[in-house]
């Protein structure tokens, strides 16, 4: 012992302290990991080496176990996600995908509406019956002749197109065209798909610029519309394709109409009296020609109109609503032989029959 403090007494061993190392200790054995001496031997690996490659195999093969295990859960989940769980659990993506795409497509034929009516109207009617230019909705026409590259071309080139008429009134409406013409090309889409819109579907009329739903200053509803294609419709074994340029088919046999060519109207007289009701109850017409509708409203401060439909109830021509005293003149394309109804769109328990004979 010594009193000073953190030495040793003198001849006496120092006190061991720790850490200390540790003695060394044998390798485990690991002959049971390894091949034969003599195959270590040639691949100059020591035991402890061949040890380890056995630990890292091993280890590899849990990597390569949890990957596959991920991969299928991966797929499982992806193949519920497109197609939907089972028993209704979610839906399908694909559904839904197929889905935003009709939704997208109902929305341009109702813009296209808007862009036929702004654009278009004047000259082929407001139901495509014709006028100025040539009749559009026509199931014969948009069967084969006004397709979608067909319109796509003439909205592009104008109606120099159809007819080979550099005088042609058809301006060219593409903002592509040379000079450009008003329309871009979401709006040449719109048109197109308005004018391809099939009339077994309803649309509603929307206001051009805020898409609002236009409700009939009269009834207070919603307007609404029908495409003009008939996807059930399919042309008679013997019918003659449709003539490219549309004023041919305003000639007389062996002839050839200039694009500048008139069709020849027929004027029926239809007249709504003070009982609101129609006083001609039964019009006759020639099948497959044009004609027009000389409609007097004498019915004073009444609104009416004349509407002409098929058997199966889609409108052909939906005539302006004019107040009562008033008359005017509507354009109907030809109709095929047969009965239409005919009526008021304000006040439909006015009805009549034309049969184009």
């Amino acid at each position: 012992m010594t009193d000073t403090p953190g030495r040793e007494p003198e001849g006496h061993e120092p006190e061991q302290r720790l850490p200390v190392a540790r003695p060394g200790a044998d390798a485990a054995p690991v002959e049971r990991f390894t091949a034969a001496p003599s195959i270590r031997a040639a691949a100059g690996l020591t035991p402890e080496r061949s040890a380890q490659v056995v630990r890292q195999s091993a280890n590899a093969r849990w990597v390569g176990f949890l990957a596959v295990v991920v991969v299928v859960l991966f797929v499982a989940i992806y193949w519920f996600y497109e197609l939907g769980a089972p028993l209704g659990l979610s839906q399908p993506r694909l559904g839904a995908e197929g889905a935003e795409i009709a939704a997208q497509q109902v929305t341009a034929v109702e813009r296209g509406y808007n862009v036929y009516e702004a654009n278009c109207a004047r000259c082929h009617g407001e139901q495509g019956e014709g006028g100025i230019g040539p009749v559009l909705n026509r199931q014969d026409k948009l069967f084969a002749h006004l397709n979608e590259a067909y319109l796509h071309n003439i909205l592009l080139v104008g109606g120099r197109y159809a007819c080979g008429n550099p005088a042609s009134i058809m301006p060219a409406w593409s903002e592509e065209s040379n000079p450009p013409g008003p329309l871009n090309y979401r709006q040449i889409e719109e048109l197109i798909a308005f004018l391809r819109a099939p009339n077994t579907d309803t649309y509603i009329v929307r206001d051009h610029e805020l898409l609002d739903p236009k409700l009939d200053p009269v009834t207070g509803e919603v307007m609404t519309f029908r495409g003009w294609v008939d996807p059930s419709y399919t042309p008679e074994p013997e019918a003659t394709p449709y003539p490219a340029c549309w004023a041919d088919e305003f000639a007389s046999p062996g002839e050839t109409a200039g694009p500048s060519s008139p069709p020849a109207d027929t004027v029926v007289e239809i007249s709504a009296d003070s009982s609101t009701a129609f006083e001609q109850t039964e019009v006759t017409v020639s099948a497959d020609e044009p004609f027009q509708v000389h409609f007097k409203n004498d019915e004073a401060g009444v609104p009416h109109n004349v509407e002409i439909r098929d058997s199966a109830g889609t409108s052909l021509m939906r005539g302006d609503i004019i107040n009562g005293v008033a008359e005017i003149t509507y354009d109907v394309p030809a109709l095929s032989a047969g009965s239409y109804p005919f009526l008021c769109s304000v006040h439909p328990n006015m009805t009549g029959t034309i049969t184009a004979e």
